[in-house]
């Protein structure tokens, strides 16, 4: 082995301990702001329906619909294929997927609107559509028809509608309670967030609906949607999205962004206004930082180009959904709106060929950083942590599956979520 080596230090041991005492504050500000991931599912996207116009059959209608999208208009996996430009090898497995997860669960997240879908309406109006989409969400948790997640976006915290956005979330939280508790998939929607302030005001809100209910402090998060130019940069200069997540005190779950409320408001024409506009890429990557370890999920925003009429404009409307899909998922974006039944054949295209065409390469890194075995490129923690984590959503959204997962990595997935959402400061988990 050779010659041992003398081992000398210069520093007192009461350096190590002086320092680590003045990192003290420090350390539990890290712990506090920065948990990391929840480890949680994160749907693939969110599907908005105007409160008045949500029924008990809403989620499988919008399944039904696409389903009928694809008959009529690529009726089996090579046409569908075709349209997207997916490899053939993928085209019968990703078909396949796309099918029997439009027959199984057509829609993770469901958002009942209250704001722009829904508009200004009577109060006496509003109030009912509230406690009627309370019942119909209790009754599909209850019923099993209910998506993963549900919720409302009511309407913002600005003074002209910020009376009736408190009173729709009462109401809609009241008549849950009523109805036998909060559903653990429940979500609400902030929209149109500009100050901070708004994002402490909501909280405030949920606070005092807990104490009135004997809540678990915390019990309910809610979404920030980013749709205002003065949400990226306050007027003082600072990123005010990363002040807003701090102001909402743990709760906040996701940052949304709002594709054409956020495009009008930097002055963006009707006719460039979309997800990959240079002000969309700009917003998004700001969010992005400002999310980062904090366990605030981003999503992207939306198309409001619908798949409807003949075929060759559902083509067209399909591949600029698909593309816009796969762009923002190989940004990290990996949660987006629907706002059609035809998009959810591309949605799921879209996130099926991206899980499913990088499995094997990631499986294959993975189990050689496991193994230790080298290869072509020098793994870290860091990327060990990545990789996981994509296998991980892969199998969550049903484009993989646990079992082809195991047989080509070595892991189960309490394998997979231990190198995927380490304790902060702890990314050498060691191999099963």
């Amino acid at each position: 082995m050779g010659q041992q080596e003398k081992v000398a230090t210069s520093l007192a041991g009461t350096v190590s301990e002086e320092i680590s005492a003045s990192l003290t504050a420090v350390d539990a500000e890290l712990a506090r702001r920065y948990p990391g991931d929840p480890g949680t599912r994160q749907p693939v996207h969110t599907v908005y329906v105007p409160g008045d116009v949500f029924e008990p059959g809403t989620l499988r209608s919008w399944g039904d619909q696409a389903l009928a999208a694809l008959d009529e208009h690529a009726p089996d996996a090579a046409s569908f294929a075709a349209v997207l430009g997916i490899p053939e090898e993928l085209a019968g497995p990703v078909h396949d997927r796309v099918r029997a997860k439009l027959e199984r669960e057509p829609v993770e997240d469901l958002r009942i609107d209250f704001e722009d879908g829904y508009g200004p309406r009577p109060d006496a109006e509003e109030d009912a559509a509230a406690a009627r989409a309370a019942r119909l969400v209790s009754e599909a948790y209850a019923n099993g028809t209910a998506a993963p997640y549900m919720g409302i976006r009511m309407k913002c915290m600005e003074a002209g509608v910020r009376d009736r956005g408190i009173r729709t979330t009462d109401v809609f939280l009241t008549g849950l309670m009523e109805a036998g508790g909060l559903p653990d998939g429940l979500v609400l929607t902030l929209p149109k967030v500009t100050y901070p302030e708004q994002v402490t005001a909501f909280v405030r809100l949920l606070e005092a609906f807990e104490k009135a209910h004997g809540l678990d402090a915390g019990r309910l998060g809610f979404e920030i949607q980013i749709e205002t130019s003065q949400s990226i940069l306050a007027a003082d200069g600072t990123a005010a999205v990363a002040r807003m997540i701090d102001a909402a005190e743990g709760r906040a779950t996701g940052l949304h962004y709002g594709t054409f409320d956020y495009s009008a408001c930097v002055g963006v024409s009707a006719a460039y206004q979309a997800s990959d506009h240079p002000a969309a890429d700009h917003a998004k990557a700001v969010m992005q930082v400002a999310a980062a370890g904090t366990g605030v999920r981003v999503s992207d925003g939306s198309t409001n180009v619908l798949p409807v009429g003949p075929t060759d404009r559902v083509h067209e409307a399909w591949r600029l959904h698909y593309g816009l899909t796969r762009r923002a998922l190989a940004r990290a974006y990996y949660q987006g709106w629907d706002m059609h039944p035809g998009h959810l054949p591309t949605r799921y295209a879209a996130v099926y060929a991206f899980y499913r065409e990088g499995l094997e390469p990631a499986a294959a890194r993975l189990a050689a950083y496991v193994a230790k075995a080298g290869g072509d490129v020098m793994d870290e923690p860091a990327t060990a942590k990545a990789l996981s984590g994509y296998l991980l959503r892969g199998i969550d959204c049903g484009a993989l599956d646990t079992a082809e997962v195991a047989r080509l990595t070595g892991l189960t997935r309490a394998d997979l979520d231990a190198f995927a959402w380490p304790r902060r400061g702890d990314l050498t988990v060691t191999a099963p």
